[in-house]
């Protein structure tokens, strides 16, 4: 797999300091994610820059996410090159997942055989980020900091660390939201892996209804009618779907040409830009989605909005949210540790966003924390997303959003702190 770098020049700096100011932008000018300079040894010697990777899903189904997340991760590394890590740059080896579990496996075993990197952000699928850790992370040392896999199963995993939320909290409130909306038997279909089999399972355990219907389907196919038509024969109301855009895409199609009007619910997944714009209008209208969301009224949050539209014209999700945090939590993690190992690192990763500490929001306050002689357990680094908290599991607390689709669009009805 090719590197991935990134080279960000003077005149999109320029643009993005006229945006929020130099601070934690000017950086962007330091954000090349080459070797110059490098140590040979994943930036552990000399001056050059540390060095870490990313598995990210630059192609493949989840793509969306992988487009996002790659912009967050730029805003990141100009706020922390800014300042510097250590009185060094930070750089980031990105390597594509094709958004499959193999893809996965191969682009991490770079990263960490390869490259030699220490700490690894990565990935977007709950499965994806299961197999790298069990496949070439677990038994090492390398710190895997998931950006945005809300799965069950990591939770199983303490040395997985991930900076979305659980999707537990996810399944849980979409159960309270169907039977506060009146409805007492529900259909339910999920995707054929970790991600959609675990939140479907916390689903049914926290549903006191009927289950009339409860299946899982397979990705890229390219039609579900089957599906869809068993789905109207178990006669609920309610349909719950915790799937991909792309497959729920075709099923809302299918479910619409057939003139079906269930009340549809959906996970997470289900929501984005490539699923109103592969539906007909009036398809989804009153649907109610739960996602994982950032505290909008947050100024750290505000001013990460403000400046990723002025350079990218238009707004972030959460997910880009995810991953920046990702990036200042690696970047402080480097400033607190004894050393640039896997080891070290691992020691000190949780502290720094852990409420012991004082509350900072931007690398900068946090930076000069360490800087100034304190330890990671000086620093509580509250995240853009939210307030991280990484407990002992590698879970981070975190807020869900209420959606409902109007008129073709999501619209904000309502807000839930896990």
């Amino acid at each position: 797999m090719a590197r991935n770098t990134t080279t960000i020049d003077r005149r999109t700096l320029m643009k993005l300091a006229g945006g929020v100011g130099t601070a934690g932008l000017a950086g962007l000018a330091g954000c090349s994610a080459t070797d110059e300079g490098g140590s040979g040894d994943g930036g552990g010697g000399g001056s050059g820059p540390y060095e870490i990777g990313m598995v990210d899903a630059v192609t493949g189904s989840l793509s969306a996410f992988g487009q996002r997340n790659q912009r967050g991760k730029d805003l990141a590394l100009a706020a922390v090159n800014e300042v510097g890590v250590n009185g060094r740059n930070l750089n980031i080896i990105v390597e594509d997942s094709g958004s499959e579990s193999s893809g996965g496996v191969s682009a991490a075993q770079k990263l960490v055989n390869q490259d030699g990197v220490p700490f690894m952000i990565g990935a977007v699928g709950s499965g994806v980020s299961l197999s790298i850790y069990e496949s070439v992370v677990q038994g090492t040392d390398v710190v895997q900091l998931s950006q945005n896999s809300t799965g069950l199963g990591l939770t199983d995993f303490p040395g997985l660390l991930r900076m979305s939320p659980t999707g537990r909290t996810q399944s849980t409130a979409l159960a309270n939201i169907i039977a506060e909306d009146g409805y007492d038997s529900v259909a339910l279909t999920y995707v054929n892996n970790n991600y959609g089999s675990s939140l479907a399972e916390a689903f049914v355990n926290a549903w006191d209804g009927d289950i009339a219907y409860n299946n899982p389907h397979d990705q890229d196919q390219s039609s579900y009618s089957g599906v869809v038509s068993e789905m109207n024969g178990a006669d609920a109301d309610a349909w719950l779907f915790i799937t991909y855009q792309a497959e729920f895409a075709t099923m809302v199609n299918e479910i619409f040409s057939s003139g079906y009007e269930p009340q549809l619910y959906g996970a997470d997944s289900v929501s984005g830009d490539n699923v109103i714009e592969n539906t007909p209008e009036g398809s989804m209208d009153g649907m109610k989605i739960v996602v994982p969301s950032a505290p909008e009224e947050q100024q750290s949050y505000q001013d990460f909005v403000s400046t990723f539209e002025s350079e990218y014209d238009e707004s972030p999700t959460v997910w880009s949210a995810y991953a920046y945090d990702c990036v200042i939590t690696a970047a402080l993690s480097i400033q607190a540790a004894e050393e640039f190992t896997g080891a070290a690192l691992g020691e000190v990763v949780r502290d720094v966003t852990r409420p012991e500490g004082e509350q900072v929001s931007s690398y900068q306050a946090a930076h000069d924390i360490l800087a100034d002689g304190g330890g990671p357990s000086d620093v509580d680094y509250q995240g853009v997303s939210g307030p991280i908290d990484l407990d002992e599991n590698g879970d981070p607390v975190g807020f869900l959003q209420i959606q409902e689709v109007q008129d073709h669009s999501y619209e904000p009805i309502g807000f839930i702190e896990s």
